[in-house]
């Protein structure tokens, strides 16, 4: 864990073209030099037999393909690469030093059945320019309030590039940069264990305020992002509709949620969508908090940074974001199809929550791993009460070029005990995430929700 004191420096940022007045670390390295804009190792890794396995940082992938246009689905890069090696259930434990609990868990659980194909690793993470600016600039000012419920003094993405706390990468990942707006059309399944599933679709669109230009925590009015989530089908689901708004600081303005009921026709409160009540028609196999891996208050948790570390994590999923891809071909039992998974070599910051004492979750403990080049979310360990592995979930993220920003496109949370999971993200043809629609705070209020509802 780095325990640094934060001073200001002048440096160079010659990978993205930067100079500015930002913080480095007086006793470590400095960000813009050996660090990146957001706090990731520059370098590759080390010598001896593992040297190369994970590249330095060269400015990540934001080249826009010929011919590609918003509303078609994002092109794989890195097509050609083909699978280093793969790992299995007979090979599993020569790789576990760079696996989770969990994804060892995973080939114990599935030792016939699931494997990793595992690519050259490209580091491909990218953001616009001033996300990197903004990014070096919070490193100076931005701080946890006193409670660790919210942040303050910094804008437009992840506020914390040197971490001193798990609370601080958490942070990072709820406030990194995923655009200003996004809608989309995503199909979501809950297959049984022998593999049957229906597909339900889902809606979403999101305002992104604090991500958003010339935004920051002193006047976004307190509101990182406001949400609206609706059920279009199976018909026994369909008509549920959902606004959030999410704050920066939880404990000044606690989250606020309304639900449209198709059955009453009404919009009322839903202080229910929050922690671990279940997610919208997941049957039970998410909570409300492991939206985007996580999200909302971290109140009910003691935060541990426990450093960085190398990993075998799922990233640049192309094949998973193909709409050429039936999802017929990716839903299996137990598992989604490992053939159309890839992963890489990458380093990530590994966090421990533990639930605090006299609070209370279905989860007792949760092991985070976040890209160092993102504060993506890639892999998380759930353990239950008695201290068993329960639930793991995988983001299968992939770089939307055009903004750019690295973002999943996939999520897939699997259960270890039931040999059940929930994957959302499902997308076909016509049905892929816009980040160029226009989007307003009065399309999330409950009048409008009501307006969704009636129609």
């Amino acid at each position: 864990m780095l325990n640094q004191k934060i001073v200001l420096g002048v440096l160079l940022l010659g990978a993205i073209g930067l100079v500015a007045t930002v913080p480095s670390a007086a006793d470590g390295p400095e960000l813009g030099k050996e660090l990146t804009a957001m706090g990731a190792i520059q370098a590759g890794n080390g010598s001896g037999s593992k040297a190369g396995t994970i590249p330095p940082w060269t400015g990540g992938y934001s080249t826009i393909p010929a011919g590609w246009k918003p509303g078609d689905h994002y092109v794989d890069p890195f097509a050609s690469d083909k699978p280093l090696y793969k790992i299995d259930g007979e090979n599993y434990q020569k790789y576990s030093k760079f696996l989770s609990a969990g994804q060892v868990a995973m080939f114990e659980r599935y030792p016939d059945s699931w494997y990793m194909n595992v690519y050259p690793s490209r580091r491909s993470a990218c953001y616009p320019e001033d996300i990197y600016k903004a990014s070096l600039e919070n490193a100076a000012t931005a701080s946890l309030t006193a409670d660790g419920n919210g942040v303050k003094d910094c804008r437009r993405t992840s506020p914390f590039p040197i971490p001193e706390s798990g609370l601080e990468v958490l942070w990072n990942h709820m406030l990194r940069y995923r655009g200003e707006v996004m809608a989309r059309t995503i199909g979501q399944v809950a297959p049984t264990p022998d593999g049957s599933y229906v597909m339900v679709r889902i809606e979403e669109q999101v305002m992104w305020r604090y991500n958003r230009e010339g935004m920051s925590s002193a006047n976004s009015d307190n509101v990182l992002a406001k949400f609206y989530q609706g059920v279009i089908s199976p018909p026994r689901l369909a008509g549920t509709k959902l606004h959030v708004h999410e704050s920066l600081d939880q404990a000044q303005d606690p989250r606020q949620a309304w639900v449209y009921s198709a059955g009453l026709r009404r919009v009322r409160r839903a202080p229910q969508v929050a922690f671990d009540n279940p997610g919208t028609a997941s049957d039970g196999q998410r909570t409300n908090d492991q939206f985007d891996m996580f999200n909302g208050s971290p109140e009910r948790y003691d935060w541990k940074l426990i450093g960085r570390q190398e990993m075998i994590v799922p990233y640049n999923c192309y094949k998973s974001h193909n709409a050429e891809v039936d999802p017929d071909q990716m839903i299996r039992a137990g598992h989604l199809n490992p053939d159309l998974l890839r992963y890489e070599h990458h380093r990530v910051w590994k966090v421990e929550a533990t639930v605090k004492s006299g609070t209370s979750h279905l989860y007792a403990k949760r092991v985070m791993h976040f890209d160092e080049d993102s504060w993506q979310p890639l892999v998380v360990d759930q353990y239950d009460n008695s201290g068993k592995i329960w639930r793991v979930s995988e983001a299968y993220p992939i770089v939307y070029y055009d903004i750019p920003i690295f973002y999943d496109s996939l999520l897939a949370h699997y259960d270890l005990q039931n040999g059940r999971y929930l994957a959302i993200g499902f997308n076909a043809p016509g049905q892929v995430e816009r980040f160029d629609v226009t989007l307003r705070d009065k399309d999330f209020s409950p009048a409008a929700l009501s307006r969704r509802g009636r129609r």
